[in-house]
This record gives C-alpha cells, structure tokens and sequence, in this order.
C-alpha cells in the first residue's frame, strides 16, 4: 500500500506515559508495561470528554531521533484538557505534516514492523521528531487482518 501525506489538525490527548528508548529492548519492555498498565488500570474510564474510542500511542519529546530517549503517552484524544483525573497527562500536539503509513496483520508483530520500515527510510522521510503517532480504531484488532495508521511528523 502506498504511503499518503496528510495534514493533521493540532489535537490534545489525555492518558498515561513513560520515558524510553529502543537500544537493547528497552522500549519493548517499557511500551508493553506501560500497555499492560493502560488496560489493567482501565484508564479510558478515567478519562472525559473523548472524541472518540480510538486509542492513540504518541512518540514525542525526542532526544534526538529514533535511536535517543523518547516519550511515549497512550491514551484517547479529546476535547478539552480539563478535568484530568489525577496520575493522567494531558498534552496538546499542534498537527502539521505527516506522512501515513498503515500496519496491516497481526499485532503487535505488524506496528513492530512498519516501525522497522520507517526507521530503514529515516534519511529520506525529513522527518521532524515532534509528534508521531499510531491510532488503533475499529480494525486494530482483527486478528491476522488488523490495522493500525502510524502518523510521521515532517518538516
């Protein structure tokens, strides 16, 4: 499937998050920890004003670029950063340019492997390391056919 750029509205996002790297398997730790906390803490209940039932895994505040430390946040994108219910982090993303590309099989193995993707064309994608995101909607658990988009910040 090809990749589509898009112009993406400045959004806001309540949820949980963590610091982490990819070097030595950290970030598969980290990530799979801070999902296990996003579901057994039920955090979308804690959360008002949801735009919708999509869950978003944003990468932000990069050290560098995707070999540095990065900030994940898991959580739903909203209407308003009001009311956020305590151990929650609300943070507001301006949008911009990015460029989508679509995980299509089973997860997480296919989210893994778009990422691997990405990184091997890193050089050519002038990305700019603000905000880029996955969205898990309706058919992010499909089995062998899921889908998840991964947004890219460019410049």
């Amino acid at each position: 499937m090809k990749n589509t750029m898009h112009t993406v509205s400045p959004f806001k996002i309540i949820g949980i998050t963590t610091r982490t790297s990819n070097s030595s398997g950290k970030a598969a730790e980290d990530l799979g920890a801070l999902w296990g906390r996003f579901f057994e803490e039920q955090i979308g209940t804690k959360i008002s004003g949801k735009v919708s039932e999509d869950i978003y895994a944003i990468y932000t505040d990069y050290e560098a670029d995707y070999t540095g430390k990065y900030t994940c946040i898991i959580g739903y994108q909203v209407d308003s950063l009001e009311n956020v219910a305590e151990s929650l982090v609300a943070r507001e993303f301006e949008g911009g340019k990015h460029i989508k590309f679509l995980a299509q099989g089973k997860m997480p193995e296919a989210v893994v492997n778009t990422w691997q993707e990405i990184w091997s064309k890193d050089a050519d994608l002038d990305r700019k390391y603000s905000a880029d995101f996955e969205i898990y909607g309706s058919k992010s658990q499909q089995g062998d056919t899921s889908e998840v988009d991964i947004f890219i910040a460019l410049k």
